[in-house]
């Protein structure tokens, strides 16, 4: 039912207190660079560490670029990342319309600061989504007032129209562009079941066409997979010799096989970090289902499905509350030995840009079962070799891929291995922070990106 005016007005008076009651991270200066390091801006519009890869690529990435020599500054709006020692913060504060527990509120008029303030609500209340565009427009001002302070500008996929500013005062500026947000609003449109719910899927993808704008104009764009950089070029129109490829990593020393935990029998795991249909949770759950007809399994979801949506309603129209565990708030240890206790680790996404729950899952020893959707064969390599690889959206597809491990422990162990091997020599956070600086000399001395030149495959 539509809320009261009497509700609104309560939950508005509830959001105004809450907003009193926070307070701004204190800035942390950044270590120095030492000799030859450079000094780096580095951008995050929504840092948030537990939803998404962003927050977890800027935590890692920045990290490693400090142990590489260069003193990093992370320039980040709400939620605040969480940021290891020597890597500096400044807050770039918003309205953080969406936080929890009172998403999509109305500030209070003492909230408003600028004009970036009243375009993000604005934006909001036409049913969109306006936090890239603003953070945007605020870094603009920000690094403004730091001319000099650093050496390159690296922006982690804000893409808003502000990032043009910040190129017409002078900043070399490096863009990481993990996928096209394109191929998410395209699975979301195949899945609305109503006219209302395609128009306001339209309306909250609106940014996609100020990104697109933007990311034709940008002169360098770092990218995580060969799949994402040519769905970048088809779908954005950018050009693939502005572009390169880095792939993101995982921290080997924290996800990794443990001695003292033991499998349980007919365990699987999956890690989503979002209630969407381009994540392949609900194929997922039918597949289970059908499982459940010849043996026991349990199926342990690592994120919060959302109450009332598409994954709540496949829980119960497949009977499989008492077989499925979401687990939420986790750290990255207790997530490792998650991963030491399921026999099957899944990857059901429909598309993936590149995948930071698949190398986690196999840093850990774990035999995969992937779809082939997305950049998801480029990064678990090739089907039987390091994991299992099944068609994207087929239900009947991935229960059998996963029958066929839980029915055999040795193939378990030898792909659960050669996935460890791989990872270990192509996805850590130091080959990507080395391949990202690469990127910053290269600009720097008016060259193209190591990699930008080779064809689109």
């Amino acid at each position: 039912m539509p809320r009261t005016l009497r509700q609104i007005s309560q939950d508005c008076r509830e959001s105004w207190a809450r907003s009193e009651q926070l307070t701004l991270p204190s800035a942390v200066p950044a270590r120095p660079p030492a000799e030859g390091g450079l000094r780096v801006a580095f951008l995050i519009y929504r840092g948030n560490p537990t939803c998404g890869g962003q927050g977890v690529y800027t935590r890692h990435l920045t990290r490693e670029l400090v142990a590489l020599g260069h003193s990093v500054e992370v320039f980040a709006g709400q939620p605040w990342p969480e940021l290891d020692e020597g890597v500096g913060l400044t807050p770039v504060p918003g309205l953080d319309l969406y936080r929890n527990p009172d998403p999509f509120r109305i500030p209070h008029p003492r909230e408003f600061r600028d004009r970036a303030d009243w375009a993000e609500f604005a934006i909001m209340c036409a049913a969109g989504f306006g936090e890239p565009y603003a953070f945007s427009k605020r870094i603009a001002e920000v690094l403004r007032t730091r001319l000099g302070d650093f050496d390159v500008v690296h922006d982690n996929q804000c893409l808003g129209s502000g990032m043009l500013d910040v190129l017409a005062d002078g900043w070399p500026l490096l863009t990481t562009l993990h996928h096209p947000i394109t191929v998410d609003r395209e699975i979301k449109l195949a899945h609305d079941t109503s006219a209302w719910q395609r128009f306001t899927t339209k309306r909250w993808f609106g940014f996609l066409t100020m990104q697109t704008k933007v990311a034709k104009q940008l002169p360098a764009i770092v990218t995580v997979s060969r799949s994402s950089r040519r769905d970048i070029a088809a779908q954005m129109g950018v050009d693939p010799q502005k572009m390169t490829v880095v792939p993101v990593g995982v921290d080997h020393e924290v996800f990794r096989p443990f001695d003292d935990v033991a499998e349980v029998p007919g365990r699987l795991m999956v890690t989503t970090s979002s209630d969407v249909p381009m994540k392949g949770l609900v194929p997922l759950l039918e597949a289970v289902a059908k499982l459940r007809t010849e043996r026991e399994v349990e199926l342990v979801v690592i994120g919060k499905p959302k109450a009332g949506g598409r994954v709540d309603q496949a829980l119960d129209r497949l009977s499989l509350r008492d077989a499925v565990r979401c687990v939420s708030g986790i750290s990255d240890a207790e997530l490792a030995r998650l991963y030491g206790e399921a026999q099957v680790a899944v990857v059901p996404s429909l598309y993936e840009g590149f995948s930071l729950p698949a190398i986690e899952a196999m840093a850990c020893g774990r035999a995969v079962v992937a779809t082939t959707g997305g950049a998801l064969p480029e990064v678990v390599g090739d089907d039987g070799t390091t994991a299992l690889l099944v068609a994207p959206d087929d239900p009947e597809a991935l229960a059998a891929g996963i029958a066929a491990l839980l029915d055999d422990p040795e193939r378990r162990a030898v792909l659960g291995a050669a996935a460890r091997e791989r990872v270990m020599h192509r996805f850590t956070w130091q080959v990507t922070a080395i391949g990202t600086a690469a990127c910053y000399q290269a600009m720097l001395a008016g060259q193209a990106l190591p990699g930008a030149e080779e064809p689109l495959c």
